[in-house]
Order: C-alpha cells, then sequence, then structure tokens
C-alpha cells in the first residue's frame, strides 16, 4: 500500500516538475514589454489611448514573427495618475517581471518619479510624450518633442503674422515641472524678442482643476491690453472644462488664440469642438496628415479598436504620443533585432542611428548624441470636427535641443552625449 502511494506520488511530482519545465520554457519562449500608463485618475483620458496602441503594435510585430524569433508578452500595469506609484511599478517591471524594455508615462513628474528606478537597474524606457528637457537619461530614449520641436516653434508663429502677431501672452498651465520649465524657457525666449513682463501673465492649476470661470475671465481683461494669446500646457482632462470655458464666455480664436502643447485629437473627442475652431495645438504629428504611411496606421487603428470592443470605438482617433508609441516599439524590436540580443547596453548601442517611416510622413532619426528623435514640427488648427487642420510645418524633422539654450548655462551642454552612470 505505502509502495503504491509512493510510486502515485512520485508520478505526480514528475508531472508537476514536466509541467513547470514546460513552463518556463514557454515563458523563455517570449520576451517581456511593459506598458506603464495611466488607466485611471485624471490622466486616464490622455494615456489609455497609450496603452491600447502599444498593444496594437506589439499585436502587429508578433503577427510578423515577433522579434529574434520570439513573441513579445505585453505586462500592462496602472500607476493610476499616483506618481509615487509608477515608481513602483517600474520597479515591478524591471526587478519581479523582467521586462526588456519599458513603454510608458506622460507626465514629466511621473517620467522624473520612475528615472532613478531605471538607471538603478539599468532599465530601458521609452518616453513617447513632448516635455520640458533639461534631461539626458542613457536609460531613456525620449520619442516625444523637446521645446524647440514644438513651444519654440509655435509661439515664434502666434508671434508671426500668420499667427495673428501677438504681443501679449497669458502662460496657462497644470502645477507641475513640465508647464513651469516649458515657461521659463518660453519667458527667456519672449524677452529675447523683445516682450516684457508687463506683457506676459502666467498662471497654475492642480491636476484634475475644472473651475475656469475666473481664469477665463482674467483671460479676457488682460488681452484688453493688446493683441494677445494663451499658450496652454494644461494637463489630462481639466482640458475639457478649460475648452468648456472658453465656449462659455465666448473667447474666440478671432479674438485671443489658444496653442495647447497638450491638447490633441483625444482631449477634443469628448467635447463640442465647433466653438473652439481655430484655436490651435503644435505637435509632431496629426491625423489629419495625408499620406500612405499614415493612411495605414489610422486605419489599423480603427480596425483594432473595432476588433478589441474598445470604448465609442467608432469614434477613436489617433494622436501625436500614440504615433511617438507606435514609433518608438518599431525602432526598440529593430534595434533588438540588429543587437541579436535584448541587453540593455546592446539594445541601447543598437539604437544610434535607427530610422523609421513614421505616420507624420517623415523618416525619424534617434540621434546618436542625445537620445531624442529628430522629428517634424506642425502646427494645426482645430476645426468643426475635432480634427486638425496644418497651417505650418517644418520642411524636414528638427533635430532635438534637450537643453534650451534660453537658460542659463546651458551652451556648454547642448551636444554632450549621453553618459552612463558611474558606479
Amino acid at each position: 500500500m505505502q509502495r503504491r502511494t509512493f510510486i502515485k506520488a512520485f508520478a505526480l511530482s514528475a508531472s508537476v516538475v514536466s509541467m513547470g519545465l514546460a513552463f518556463s520554457a514557454y515563458a523563455a519562449d517570449t520576451i517581456k514589454v511593459g506598458i506603464m500608463h495611466s488607466l485611471s485618475g485624471t490622466m486616464a483620458i490622455s494615456e489609455t489611448p497609450l496603452k491600447d496602441v502599444a498593444l496594437m503594435t506589439i499585436a502587429d510585430i508578433n503577427a510578423k514573427g515577433g522579434v529574434l524569433g520570439k513573441q513579445l508578452e505585453p505586462v500592462v500595469v496602472d500607476p493610476a495618475s499616483n506618481w509615487p506609484l509608477f515608481a513602483e511599478k517600474a520597479r515591478q517591471l524591471l526587478s519581479q517581471d523582467k521586462a526588456a524594455v519599458v513603454f510608458g508615462c506622460w507626465t514629466s513628474v511621473s517620467r522624473k518619479s520612475v528615472l532613478p528606478v531605471f538607471e538603478e537597474l539599468n532599465g530601458l524606457l521609452f518616453y513617447p510624450v513632448q516635455y520640458e528637457g533639461e534631461e539626458m537619461s542613457p536609460n531613456v530614449f525620449y520619442t516625444g518633442a523637446a521645446p524647440n520641436q514644438q513651444a519654440i516653434p509655435a509661439v515664434e508663429y502666434l508671434m508671426s503674422e500668420d499667427g495673428g502677431a501677438a504681443k501679449r501672452y497669458f502662460l496657462l498651465g497644470t502645477d507641475y515641472v513640465y508647464p513651469r520649465t516649458t515657461n521659463k524657457i518660453l519667458r527667456a525666449f519672449l524677452h529675447s524678442k523683445g516682450v516684457q513682463d508687463k506683457d506676459i501673465e502666467e498662471v497654475y492649476t492642480p491636476f484634475g482643476y475644472s473651475d475656469y470661470q475666473t481664469i477665463v475671465a482674467n483671460i479676457k481683461k488682460f488681452s484688453a491690453g493688446g493683441k494677445t494669446a494663451v499658450i496652454s500646457t494644461i494637463n489630462g482632462d481639466s482640458n475639457v472644462p478649460f475648452y468648456k470655458e472658453l465656449a462659455n464666455q465666448g473667447l474666440k480664436a478671432t479674438d485671443v488664440p489658444v496653442v495647447a502643447f497638450s491638447v490633441g485629437e483625444e482631449e477634443l473627442r469628448g467635447i463640442d469642438t465647433k466653438p473652439l475652431v481655430g484655436n490651435l495645438a503644435a505637435w509632431n504629428y496629426f491625423e489629419s496628415v495625408d499620406n500612405p504611411t499614415n493612411k495605414a496606421f489610422v486605419a489599423e487603428w480603427k480596425a483594432y479598436a473595432k476588433a478589441h470592443k474598445l470604448p465609442n470605438a467608432d469614434t477613436v482617433v489617433t494622436n501625436d504620443p500614440m504615433e511617438a508609441t507606435y514609433v518608438g516599439i518599431h525602432m526598440w524590436a529593430q534595434a533588438v533585432e540588429k543587437a541579436g540580443t535584448t541587453d540593455v547596453d546592446k539594445v541601447r548601442a543598437a539604437m544610434a542611428g535607427q530610422t523609421y517611416k513614421a505616420p507624420s510622413g517623415f523618416t525619424l532619426t534617434m540621434d546618436a548624441t542625445n537620445h531624442h528623435l529628430h522629428k517634424p514640427v506642425m502646427i494645426g488648427e482645430i476645426e468643426g470636427n475635432g480634427q486638425f487642420n496644418v497651417v505650418w510645418q517644418t520642411d524636414q524633422p528638427v533635430r532635438a535641443q534637450p537643453w534650451s539654450p534660453f537658460i542659463a548655462g546651458n551652451d556648454k551642454k547642448s551636444d554632450e552625449p549621453v553618459k552612463m552612470a558611474s558606479n
């Protein structure tokens, strides 16, 4: 009896070991890819589509054979618009889940929260959103815009005759590092163009802020002093009440144009855009750009949304950070194939000079020196259908300046390569 029990137990144990080995073999046959975006909280309106387009891109790569003959296995986490939680989730992805790479973050405060973790553990983060610059890390590839690829050209446009020849500037942003640093750069730039402080107003609101009645009234008062433009660095779902209040108070683009750096097609999807026609956004891509690569990208996204029953699948749109996510994942996959491994140091080296034909219609290049993409700059006017009509763009991609020349002391940093942290 005891011998029979032992044989059964041994057989069960062998079966469990066999299953475990099979699972380990399966796990080893995939490459884990972290996706770290807020799927809840104030930033969910902007970040959820980045998670979805990342899953679409990974599925597309897998359908074509994967990377190094292995399937990519997405690991999705939700830091819930909680900045310290981003660091915890980053550590989880790198230490526990063993992600070969992470695509994620939107706000600069979330990126700065995770940066020490990626540098400590030598992980790799692809960051897909425009930001304030003043940073370079060997562990980050920046696929969004630096200030000279978005903010500076946008203000130059506002100063031009085509842009309305603004003389006064109302800088309105969410209260954190990206708006404050961007506006520090813009104030110095405006000074260099002869604009005095009396013609610059600077106002900040908390994340999730919704009561813009007084602020919009103050914009109207400020504009009485001369031709005025609003430069908006409002982030997340606060954009919806801000634009609604502009419409409520009848503040039209012909009177006071607003140029936004964090409002794209997705943020406009939930509001009536007809009263906002003519207001501006500065990005490196718009869904409306007309070229075969973009048509394929948009069609793939709309088909994916319907197939996966995403919320409001019939009205989904693409936008700039989605394109940057899409480009970043493809570039990383190319670099892994070139390196022949997912080893971070080798992939980092292989990323230098990677190119990709982007939906923007331009071939983008990853700068070998500063880990930023060379990107075109586009300024679009809001149309009644929630899309943007591109009214100005550069002829070719612009090389990023992570260290703005309008901040004192940066002139010596402009072309320094990224450096590994010393042990």
